[in-house]
């Protein structure tokens, strides 16, 4: 009789696996880099998913010419403002520079001393001077309460294109107004990165793809068949076990962009809104892809890490969702 063998099931790429620590994870800015000076990145929030009915116009495409359906998720992008500055100098934090003009529901949060009689551009051209830094990034927070989400605004570090003089460029013009997606994202492929959906504690079955083991099996079905050898008398981490099930960080990575647009200049909105979401009121993405996570996920876009000719090839005109 043959022998009944195959390979292990689940990854052991990312271990060990826990659920994670915030929503918008910490991201390497310095490996992602885009030719025009702006923003590497900006917070979104998932609507849902659609089918989107598009022209295809990718060049030596079977279906070029045609209308097609594509599956595609809706992201929210509401406007970001400018918390702090900061200074570093070989990765190191070495300043920080605070925003005294918040919002009121980040200043009940946020200590400010009494002492913000001077202009922020004018504590931005003193610290230049004082200090020796080599790169520049900013901590950004969403505008989430012009949406029909929440109040509370979520708080992450974006990084900046370009060269030093071009990122303090970028500050002093735009330190004190909101930071539209349309204005300084125009990328035609992204990268989405967020926490996946939690499914709380579960069996070595579900959480690694086991196959069952015959009904006669002692000791259940759904589970491994041995924890290891006698000698050594230990269980390897290798082995299958039970334990925390998603609500992990993952990155999708290059997501074609189908639409980039305003609520006010093209409304997609149904009667009542996208289910679990509700209407959307400001800028949004479009993306021929689905992401993780569920419906309200706040995400991190960032510009692609590592681009594929396929997805660049790609030339989608957006005719209606469905």
């Amino acid at each position: 009789m043959a022998k009944n063998t195959s390979m292990r099931s689940g990854t052991l790429q990312i271990y060990p696996r826990v659920r994670a620590k915030k929503f918008l994870p910490r991201i390497k800015w310095k490996l992602l880099d885009k030719k025009t000076p702006g923003l590497l990145g900006f917070i979104g929030y998932k609507v849902g998913m659609k089918s989107a009915f598009v022209k295809d116009n990718t060049p030596h495409s079977l279906t070029k010419g045609q209308k097609i359906a594509i599956p595609a998720t809706i992201i929210e992008c509401p406007p970001m403002k400018i918390l702090s500055v900061r200074f570093y100098e070989k990765n190191n934090l070495i300043k920080e520079l605070l925003n005294v003009n918040l919002d009121k529901q980040l200043k009940r949060k946020i200590k400010i001393s009494k002492k913000t009689d001077e202009k922020i551009l004018d504590k931005l051209d003193k610290i230049i001077k004082e200090i020796k830094f080599s790169d520049i990034r900013i901590i950004v927070y969403s505008q989430v309460k012009k949406t029909g989400i929440k109040k509370t605004p979520d708080i992450t570090e974006i990084g900046l294109s370009g060269n030093l003089k071009e990122k303090l460029e970028f500050l002093k013009e735009n330190i004190s107004k909101e930071l539209s997606l349309k204005s300084f994202f125009n990328e035609s492929i992204i990268d989405v990165r967020g926490v996946t959906k939690g499914k709380g504690f579960q069996g070595p079955t579900k959480r690694f793809g086991l196959s069952l083991r015959s009904h006669k099996s002692e000791k259940g079905v759904r589970g491994p068949g041995s924890g290891g050898p006698w000698h050594p008398a230990r269980v390897d981490f290798t082995i299958p076990m039970a334990g925390q099930m998603g609500f992990s960080t993952r990155v999708n990575y290059n997501n074609k962009i189908i639409l980039l647009e305003s609520i006010k200049n093209k409304d997609i909105n149904s009667q009542n809104g996208f289910r679990h979401f509700g209407k959307i009121k400001t800028e949004y993405l479009i993306i021929n892809s689905s992401v993780s996570g569920p419906s309200k996920r706040p995400f991190v876009l960032t510009v692609t890490l590592r681009k594929t000719k396929k997805q660049t090839k790609k030339n989608y005109e957006f005719i209606e969702l469905r």
